[in-house]
């Protein structure tokens, strides 16, 4: 199950439980639009409830990174697992954002606050 928040420039997505590709699909849904609307966009990703995901939304994860290479400023992983901090650097192959990994929320949110910041300035 998901829960997907959007905030202006940012897309903020929570996985609990099991990772499926209908999930995967609600939140390239949310994406696109976001995208359509507003170019390039952060994107939060906790993870830390995740329990396990299928092997299709894995591959799925290849495919859209890989369609929307330029379409992410930062993108910053909330997990304190090592596998999930793993795949989501071997995700970032195919997608030019900066990409972090933590294990606290505010650090995750205090660093997608920089960039925003940055354009104030």
């Amino acid at each position: 199950m998901i829960v997907i928040e959007q905030q202006p420039k940012r897309v903020e997505v929570t996985v609990y439980a099991e990772f499926t590709l209908a999930d995967y699909k609600e939140f390239e849904d949310a994406v696109n639009h976001a995208i359509r609307f507003e170019g390039p966009v952060d994107l939060l990703f906790d993870l830390r409830e995740m329990a396990d995901f299928t092997l299709d939304v894995a591959w799925e994860d290849i495919v859209f990174a890989r369609a929307h290479a330029n379409d992410f400023s930062r993108i910053a992983v909330l997990t304190h697992s090592q596998w999930v901090a793993w795949s989501a650097w071997l995700s970032q192959i195919f997608v030019r954002a900066e990409m972090r990994i933590f294990d606290e929320e505010a650090d995750a949110r205090d660093w997608l606050a920089e960039e925003a910041g940055e354009g104030a300035a």
